[in-house]
């Protein structure tokens, strides 16, 4: 969330801000509810000090061995009022945290100002698709055809944006996560992390996908706990540093997680229901920095740089892109959309968002650094990116590398994790 300090300090010129992300600070609420926070808090604060006081003369009378009585019913009307106004104050404290709850992060100054997908800004292009001399297949008619995916299946038993996968197909499916797990701890550094796939609802919001997008969790039934399926890992991940207070010398931290991700796709409205783009249940290799606060934004140049590697071994054509104020997510103050070239549906397609959050999800999770100079104490940054989405890498893959006869040729960087098979036909 915000800085609540900053947001007193200057709640106009934030809600200014704000706006370009399509979110209008309700002003007149606020000041309200400050206001009421206020005055609430000062009685409080003075009904104690008269609590405090007579207790003090109440003592002075009973040394000298005087009568209390009068003073003591003071005290006691005193102590019950005490505890009604401290109840309003945490009544108006939780209504003050759900407000907060509600507010996205402030865009960082280099993002651009738009409405939509249309106003985001192209960055670079890495490789040129490729031409071909046929007509390219889409993944669905590739793996149909090969009798390697199975869409029909999958929906008989869990319903549809599901798919099963088979034979070869299932082994490339695998070798590309490993292939992005080996790169990132290998070559980036990262440590490898295997995690629960079913957290808490706290921890849902410390990196911001609750309250506000409770709609998009898959929640499961069971009245002795609010458990919820993991969306990402970057959820997991990041709530490692939950409560915590981290040395500045042991930043810093660098996670890599392969996980299942589980979205009920809410707000998807019909798109991409043919295949393997848009899924309830799909995998992805989730990158997970924590950083010093002076540091994130170069962190946020690194992170992007890792996930491009693996497209690059694999020799995919791709753009990134930098998501204007009205396309980021709720918790972001940057992003950068990596987007890989599918000959089936001849556009670039997003297979990873790599996002820096600064202190926003910190703050949710009570996260903080300890300066190593001032001993000071302020929230870390977070930053989170797919390297990459297994399932539209497997995608990619398959599409950019399909033969005319609708076999595939596999990336030979691949073919060590499939016992060296180099081309995939119909069964």
């Amino acid at each position: 969330m915000l800085d609540q300090h900053f947001l007193r300090a200057e709640y106009k010129a934030i809600a200014e801000k704000l706006k370009p992300r399509g979110y209008e600070l309700d002003i007149p609420y606020y000041e309200d509810l400050e206001s009421r926070r206020r005055s609430v808090q000062s009685e409080t604060e003075t009904a104690r000090n008269q609590k405090n006081e007579l207790s003090k003369q109440i003592g002075k009378l009973k040394s000298r061995g005087e009568d209390t009585s009068n003073l003591m019913t003071d005290v006691e009307k005193i102590g019950a009022n005490l505890k009604g106004l401290e109840q309003e104050f945490s009544d108006i404290q939780s209504e003050f945290q759900s407000f907060m709850s509600g507010i996205p992060n402030v865009a960082h100054e280099s993002v651009p100002i738009g409405g939509s997908e249309e106003d985001n800004v192209e960055i670079r292009r890495v490789g040129e698709p490729r031409q071909f001399d046929f007509e390219p297949k889409d993944h669905v008619a590739l793996g149909e055809g090969m009798g390697m995916l199975d869409f029909e299946l999958a929906s008989k038993l869990s319903g549809a944006r599901f798919v099963l996968m088979r034979n070869q197909l299932a082994a490339l499916h695998r070798a590309i996560s490993q292939l992005m797990i080996d790169t990132h701890t290998r070559e980036h550094g990262y440590e490898e992390i295997n995690l629960p796939f079913i957290v808490n609802a706290d921890i849902l919001y410390g990196t911001g996908q609750l309250p506000k997008f409770q709609d998009d969790q898959f929640h499961i039934d069971d009245e002795s706990r609010d458990f919820y399926l993991i969306p990402t890992a970057e959820v997991p991940l990041t709530n490692i540093v939950k409560n915590c207070i981290i040395e500045e010398a042991d930043l810093p931290m660098k996670f890599v997680a392969h996980t299942p991700c589980f979205r009920k796709e809410a707000g998807s409205y019909g798109k991409d229901t043919r295949g393997m783009i848009r899924q309830h249940q799909f995998e992805k290799v989730e990158l997970v920095h924590i950083v010093r606060p002076e540091d994130s934004y170069q962190t946020l140049e690194e992170l992007t740089a890792n996930a491009e590697k693996i497209l690059k071994l694999l020799a995919l054509p791709y753009r990134v892109i930098v998501l204007c104020t009205g396309d980021m997510g709720f918790s972001a103050a940057k992003t950068y959309d990596i987007e890989v070239w599918l000959p089936g549906q001849q556009k670039y397609r997003e297979i990873s968002s790599c996002s820096n959050c600064e202190g926003f999800q910190a703050r949710r999770m009570k996260a903080r650094v300890r300066k190593s100079d001032t001993r000071k104490l302020e929230p870390l940054h977070t930053l989170n990116g797919s390297g990459l989405a297994v399932g539209r890498t497997f995608i990619a893959v398959i599409e950019n590398y399909q033969r005319e006869d609708g076999s595939i040729t596999v990336p030979e960087v691949l073919q060590p994790y499939m016992n060296g098979v180099s081309s995939i036909g119909p069964a």
